[in-house]
């Protein structure tokens, strides 16, 4: 992939997650990519983002900046997450997600980061019920 393609792809999952497109992102990825997150420590990508979608009613990313890796399969992206959840209650926190690319165009695999404390101070386990 060019440099062009890994940006455009990173910027196309940030618009799904804001369009709430949970569907057209799980198919960013391959079949078998795997998500770490500091919620739900790892799972594949269809299984976390459809607990997200559950877990959510609305979402807008901001995307500040986008880093790609010196070795050209690799990009991270520092964003802000307004995350609306089902029960109502919003939060925003910043974090970067790290994407590794697939030799066929797609994302292997993503690991997120963020400081949880705040966020878990705030609203807890979320995901409990999803």
């Amino acid at each position: 992939m060019t440099s062009n393609e890994q940006t455009t792809l990173v910027r196309r999952y940030f618009e799904l997650m804001s369009a709430s497109d949970i569907a057209g992102i799980i198919a960013l990825f391959e079949a078998d990519a795997l998500i770490v997150s500091p919620f739900l420590g790892k799972m594949s990508a269809g299984d976390f983002f459809n607990k997200l979608g559950n877990a959510s009613t609305a979402s807008m990313l901001t995307v500040f900046d986008i880093l790609l890796g010196e070795n050209g399969d690799s990009a991270a992206a520092h964003f802000e997450y307004d995350w609306t959840l089902a029960s109502g209650e919003q939060i925003v926190f910043q974090g970067i997600d790290y994407f590794k690319f697939s030799p066929a165009g797609r994302f292997s695999s993503m690991s997120i980061f963020y400081d949880t404390h705040p966020v878990r101070e705030d609203v807890g386990d979320k995901y409990a019920n999803a």
